[in-house]
């Protein structure tokens, strides 16, 4: 068993890389971010960022070729060093499950619990069966459950042993849409309610944002920012995290010097800027702005025209054109309905400006 140092963090990453033989570039390179006992964090990006390659690195299923990865507090990966994966103390829900379709829901759960006598098992079976809402599906098989339902007995079997970290690799992604965003949040709420420390891996950013507590940007295996959901949407490290993480656009401004950055819909404080080190001089920026910072108002003299519309349900994201011929996007509760075409009044509302250099 892991025994842990004062005051270490659950998980830590320090500078990993990791390369496959044959490819031309590290599939990780200079990983770096930590995870205090009791939060979920997630790894976030496209396809063949190497997200997967970190869970798998954290494991202890694939060595690392620079750097450090501690848990609580024990180096179990390194260089020269990889601690074997049974003795991580790390749980794992895949993909597909992996669950033993020849055993019962009960006997899924329990597998990983042999070791311990018969009623503390059972005990510890009935428990997170009735933490996952399925203590009356015990005796059934996987081929009598539905998709959530058997997403559901591969987390509560992950948990069984009481693992220091439980990995979730892409755990609902054979799942529908509705299904996804339900079961994200439930699963949450069960992580919590262990007091589990989690590391979730997914290319959703919805399903990002409905589990995790911190989140980490890949891209080409580079960590581009590790943070909250607040933070990666409000304050993007980079122009890739500006364009990775929800909607939104970039209008051509000028930073002046009292302190605020001009564009075509007016003017807004630039102390907090992001990208550019404001107070070095004047001059052209790139400010970011997303659909909820241009605010939908019959009463503004500021008009723009629709382009294109787009319905969500209690709300429509509008493509609006300004006078410049440059596109913003706003969203606007559904009962405004404007056709395209139509021309309507807008105002900008946001308390800070995101910018970035000028592309190119």
């Amino acid at each position: 068993m892991l025994k842990s140092t004062l005051n270490e963090p659950m998980l830590r990453l320090a500078g990993v890389s990791q390369s496959y033989s044959g490819m031309p570039a590290p599939t990780i390179h200079e990983l770096s971010f930590r995870l205090q006992q009791g939060r979920i964090g997630c790894l976030l990006g496209p396809s063949g960022c190497g997200k997967t390659t970190v869970l798998r690195c954290i494991a202890g299923f694939e060595a690392i070729d620079a750097g450090e990865i501690r848990l609580n507090g024990v180096a179990v990966s390194g260089p020269h060093h990889v601690f074997p994966v049974e003795q991580r103390r790390v749980g794992m829900v895949f993909q597909d499950y992996a669950l033993f379709p020849h055993l019962n829901v009960e006997d899924n759960v329990g597998f990983g619990l042999h070791g311990l006598p018969r009623p503390q098992r059972s005990r510890r079976v009935g428990e997170l069966l009735e933490t996952v809402s399925l203590a009356h599906a015990r005796r059934k098989f996987l081929h009598q459950l539905s998709g959530g339902q058997q997403q559901r007995v591969a987390l509560a079997r992950a948990l069984a042993p009481r693992p220091d970290l439980l990995l979730l690799d892409e755990p609902f992604s054979n799942l529908d849409t509705e299904l996804r965003a339900r079961l994200s949040r439930e699963v949450r709420s069960i992580l919590k309610q262990q007091n589990a420390t989690a590391i979730l891996v997914t290319h959703d950013e919805q399903e990002a944002f409905a589990m995790a507590d911190e989140i980490g940007i890949l891209s080409g295996g580079v960590l581009q920012q590790w943070s909250s959901p607040y933070d990666l949407y409000h304050h993007p490290a980079n122009r890739f995290v500006a364009n990775f993480i929800g909607d939104g656009v970039f209008l051509p401004g000028r930073l002046t010097n009292d302190g605020q950055v001009e564009i075509e819909l007016g003017r807004l404080p630039a102390a907090k800027s992001n990208g550019v080190a404001y107070g070095s001089c004047t001059g052209a920026v790139d400010v970011l702005l997303r659909p909820d910072d241009v605010i939908h108002d019959d009463a503004s003299r500021l008009r723009a025209e629709v382009q294109d519309k787009a319905f969500r349900g209690a709300d429509v994201l509008y493509t609006l054109r300004l006078a410049s011929g440059r596109s913003v996007l706003s969203l606007a509760p559904s009962h405004h309905e404007h056709a395209i075409g139509d021309r309507i009044g807008i105002r900008l509302e946001t308390h800070h400006a995101v910018m970035f250099e000028p592309a190119g």
